[in-house]
């Protein structure tokens, strides 16, 4: 018996010094859930979609919208921009940043008449309300 563990002493320090050279198993990574301001910038652009531009709303009717919800930069947003000019110069920007749930808006059509109306319709969709229309 004496002579089985001295020639199995060997083998077995071998065995654990082997296993301590083995790396650590990697674990596959967690998927993060969706930040506040993505959560909300897609709430509102999907109602401003609907709202505004499937609607045919006729107040929108010279503008088109170009989504950058999937910004890697923490700052999810939509533009609003001239329909035959896509390329052009933003007229409204409608974003969140970071882990903020809160959306600003900004740019020439703010300034505009239809500014207010754009104000209020972001406000509401904002707060989970998907409705076109501010209730009466």
């Amino acid at each position: 018996m004496r002579l089985m563990i001295v020639r199995l002493g060997p083998l077995a320090a071998a065995g654990l010094a082997l296993a301590s050279c083995q790396s650590s198993p990697k674990s596959a990574p967690v998927p993060t859930s969706k930040s506040a301001s993505l959560l909300a910038m897609e709430q509102v652009a999907i109602s401003a979609h609907k709202c505004w531009i499937a609607s045919k709303d006729p107040a929108f009717k010279s503008y088109q919208m170009a989504n950058e919800l999937n910004s890697f930069s923490g700052t999810p947003r939509f533009l609003l921009v001239p329909a035959k000019h896509y390329g052009g110069k933003p007229l409204l920007v409608v974003q969140s940043q970071g882990n903020s749930s809160r959306v600003d808006v900004f740019g020439p059509l703010m300034d505009d008449p239809l500014g207010a109306r754009i104000g209020s319709d972001i406000a509401r969709w904002q707060t989970g309300n998907p409705s076109c229309n501010a209730a009466a």
